[in-house]
């Protein structure tokens, strides 16, 4: 047996997550994923009038509240009949858009980019920008007070990492500069969204509630060019900069670092019409790398193993038939995190899905290069994205200016607003994180049964009851770890699916048990 390492609970995301590995020969060769917080969310909601799901739902989370709204309403839209106008429809879109725009530059530069730093490099920045010299002599001026947070304590800088003093720089420059970015992007969900972020009011079954007034419409276009102009300018460059090839991440990319199964799946998101079919993210399947068979998704093949998870024992089973019964002393279990699998199969969702699935050229080339795709694609993937959202809300916000100037424009389907007596829904969204489930029973007018399978469930599974890894656990099978005291490859490959479960990291030396305690920005 090789040596063991707990990052308990990794830092720099949402939520709680522990990862256990054991190394041998300086790699991975073995890992568990372990969510060690329960959700009873779903409990809740049994007996409740469905029309309060979506706003229940909004808070599994303060971060992705907008995506359970979303998926919430599109479950009982399914359950309801309820058929959501353009209006309500660009809407829904341009308010979803917005939570992709600053949550993927929070990513980006505030819970990732300090795994990639030398911060320390800054220090020895000798050119002429202003700009940089004075984001030197801030951080100079920090270390002298011994007060660097949140850059520093952090891991230690490996092979991997950048020390260019001038990159580092302008790095750090840019994580400033993101602070207020991601505020703009942020805000333009509330100007949207009925005034308030985060738990949005304002999208229910049907469609949204608040038409904008000319001068939000306005003042949304105006902070969304202000986004943009970071996303093109910045952002997108600094990904190619680092990540692609000659950067200095293209390495770590090559050694296919984060990979796991290779299977990837998407729901789709942002309908362009009324039918549903047409979505500007496609849905789709694809296994083990095969681009030139991407499947249609299939909901019938969705199901959730509880074999290794701290619930009552059950046979794999549909959502529409999940239950939440604790079984905190099971034999063999080790997380809260059940096992969603597609046909019985475990896949990743997210950023990298989704643009594999698309075909997208500019990831495929990255991906030719040489760049396998795992932790650093992950991040070319989320960039490339957050470009084409953001070139797309411009075309969205076109259509709701023309929209509104016609006669009939409308933003809700006020026919079907009642509850029925019995009926079954099902709402499928993709999170800037990845597929987004949720699934409703109605009996007697009132919620019978309700389940959300969220991405970090799908990523951050443990194994199912054939022993298949979750795709965390998987992609961290021969991730290079050659310092135990040093395990910073283990949380650049989990910080690069953008957990949504965390904070202290504890190290537990295999030799003494002795617990060591590291503070980790």
């Amino acid at each position: 047996m090789g040596q063991r390492i707990i990052v308990d609970p990794v830092t720099r995301i949402e939520g709680h997550l522990k990862i256990e590995v054991e190394i041998e020969n300086g790699v991975v060769k073995d890992a568990w994923s372990s969510g060690t917080m329960a959700r009873g969310f779903e409990a809740l909601l049994i007996g409740k009038d469905p029309r309060d799901a979506s706003y229940v739902t909004s808070r599994f989370c303060g971060v992705c509240f907008s995506v359970h709204t979303m998926a919430s309403a599109a479950c009982l839209d399914d359950a309801f009949g309820a058929q959501v106008p353009d209006g309500g429809r660009i809407l829904r879109n341009l308010l979803m858009a917005s939570e992709y725009l600053y949550d993927h530059i929070i990513h980006f530069y505030h819970l990732t980019a300090l795994d990639y730093l030398d911060i320390m490099a800054v220090a020895s920045y000798s050119g002429n920008d202003a700009g940089l010299n004075a984001v030197k002599d801030k951080i100079v001026s920090l270390v002298k007070r011994g007060d660097t947070s949140p850059l520093t304590p952090r891991y230690e800088p490996d092979a991997f990492s950048v020390a260019d003093p001038e990159i580092v720089t302008m790095a750090v420059s840019h994580y400033l500069e993101a602070l207020k970015v991601q505020v703009t992007a942020k805000n333009m969900g509330a100007v949207l969204g009925g005034g308030r972020v985060p738990h949005y009011q304002g999208i229910v079954v049907g469609g949204v509630t608040q038409i904008p007034s000319p001068e939000e419409v306005g003042r949304f276009k105006s902070m969304l060019a202000e986004v943009t102009a970071f996303i093109k300018n910045v952002y997108m460059k600094d990904v190619l900069l680092l990540g692609g090839p000659g950067g200095p991440l293209f390495p770590l990319a090559q050694l296919g670092v984060g990979g796991g199964h290779l299977n990837y799946l998407s729901y789709g998101a942002f309908p362009e019409d009324g039918s549903g079919k047409d979505m500007f993210f496609k849905p789709g399947v694809v296994r083990n790398l095969d681009l030139g068979n991407v499947e249609n998704f299939d909901p019938a093949k969705v199901t959730e193993s509880v074999k290794y998870a701290w619930y009552k024992e059950k046979e794999p089973v549909h959502p529409y038939d999940g239950e939440q019964i604790f079984d905190r002393d099971k034999a063999d279990a080790y997380s809260f995190v059940k096992a969603p699998r597609y046909d019985g199969m475990a896949f990743e969702v997210g950023p990298l899905a989704r643009m594999i699935i698309e075909k997208n050229p500019t990831l495929l080339s990255l991906v030719q290069a040489g760049a396998k795709p795992g932790a650093v694609a992950r991040h070319a993937a989320r960039m490339i994205e957050t470009v084409a959202l953001a070139d797309q809300m411009q075309v969205w916000l076109g259509q709701l200016i023309e929209a509104q100037g016609k006669p009939g424009f409308r933003i809700h389907d006020t026919d079907n607003w009642e509850v029925p007596d019995t009926a079954e829904g099902a709402g499928f969204y993709e999170a800037p994180r990845g597929a987004l489930g949720h699934w409703i029973k109605i009996r007697d007018k009132k919620i019978a049964n309700y389940q959300a399978v969220v991405p970090s469930t799908w990523n951050a599974s443990p194994r199912d009851e054939k022993g298949v890894r979750g795709q965390y656990e998987e992609s961290l099978i021969g991730a290079p770890v050659p310092d135990p005291e040093n395990p910073i490859n283990i949380v650049r490959v989990i910080r690069s699916f953008d957990p949504c479960l965390a904070c202290a990291v504890h190290i537990i030396d295999p030799k003494t048990n002795q617990i060591r305690k590291f503070r980790i920005g």
